[in-house]
């Protein structure tokens, strides 16, 4: 029942969100300079360790804003790291939760046959003074824990100017 209750409001957020009485809305999002660092700081930390590793950064709907490939991070490393942080942005949860959420005997196992959807641990969002404002996704560390690892390392190198 928990979990129907998660993906329910995973579903109804965007909607109670909403303020029918303005017709305008105000967005924050990701400068592109700060992506960019973003990326490169997931990147570094995962170089560090030793992984060649793909870093996407997309904005709160989703659209790609940065994209960086270390040197022999693999091919699939550009898809993986996108859909990843596409996930994430999506549907308002990182992905290593998401993983666990949509299992075959879970409630939310559909999410995993939405064409986008890459519920493995690499993808988290982005958040400023409780706004998400988009999502990272790291690919190519030998495992989605070290892949979350490196993500959160490039959030925290930016995380002076994201103003939590």
């Amino acid at each position: 029942m928990k979990r129907l209750a998660l993906a329910l409001s995973l579903i109804a957020a965007p909607a109670l969100a909403q303020d029918d009485e303005d017709a305008v809305m105000e967005i924050k999002g990701l400068k592109p300079d700060f992506a960019v660092q973003l990326a490169q700081g997931a990147m570094e930390h995962c170089r560090e360790m030793g992984f060649q590793v793909g870093v996407a950064v997309v904005d709160r709907s989703g659209v790609l804003q940065v994209f960086i490939k270390d040197r022999f991070a693999g091919a699939h490393t550009i898809e993986t790291a996108r859909r990843k942080a596409w996930t994430a942005v999506s549907f308002r949860t990182n992905t290593h939760e998401l993983d666990g959420l949509t299992r075959p005997e879970a409630e939310a196992y559909g999410i995993r046959f939405i064409s986008e959807a890459l519920p493995l641990g690499g993808g988290l969002m982005i958040e400023s003074g409780g706004s998400l404002i988009g999502g990272v996704g790291v690919s190519g560390a030998p495992g989605g824990d070290l892949d979350v690892e490196c993500a959160e390392a490039g959030i925290e190198a930016i995380e002076d100017a994201l103003g939590f």
